[in-house]
């Protein structure tokens, strides 16, 4: 019975690690992937939320391997960034004021966007 246990425990651990080295490291490079707009032509407030794989990332010089697969930001009008991948799914939520909300991606020229007008239905775009 121990020794099922004890096997069981070892497994557990090389799951736990060999995910924990699946991510990429990108150094102070936070934003070297792929790319996101959000748009709000007449100056609506919104909420992005952005997921992708795992990295670590040097926060600082003490903190040189932070860890993130989410990127959460508001905002009123227009907006732009990029991901730390080349692969990811953005979603938008307008949360007020007036005129839509729209999201884009763009990974080797292909576009991607979607729009809302409604806060309760947000526009999503993805590249997996």
């Amino acid at each position: 019975m121990m020794r099922g246990f004890a096997g069981l425990l070892v497994l557990a651990v090389t799951a736990v690690a060999s995910a924990a080295s699946a991510q990429t490291h990108v150094g102070p490079n936070v934003e070297g992937g792929l790319p996101w707009s959000v748009a709000a032509p007449q100056g609506a407030s919104w909420s992005l939320v952005c997921r992708f794989a795992p990295v670590t990332y040097e926060a600082s010089q003490w903190d040189q391997r932070h860890w993130t697969n989410k990127i959460a930001t508001t905002g009123t009008g227009a907006a732009r960034g990029r991901l730390p991948h080349q692969d990811g799914r953005c979603t938008v939520t307008k949360t007020g004021g007036p005129g839509p909300v729209g999201i884009a991606m763009v990974k080797d020229g292909e576009v991607l966007s979607d729009a809302t007008n409604d806060t309760a239905h947000p526009a999503a775009v993805g590249f997996l």
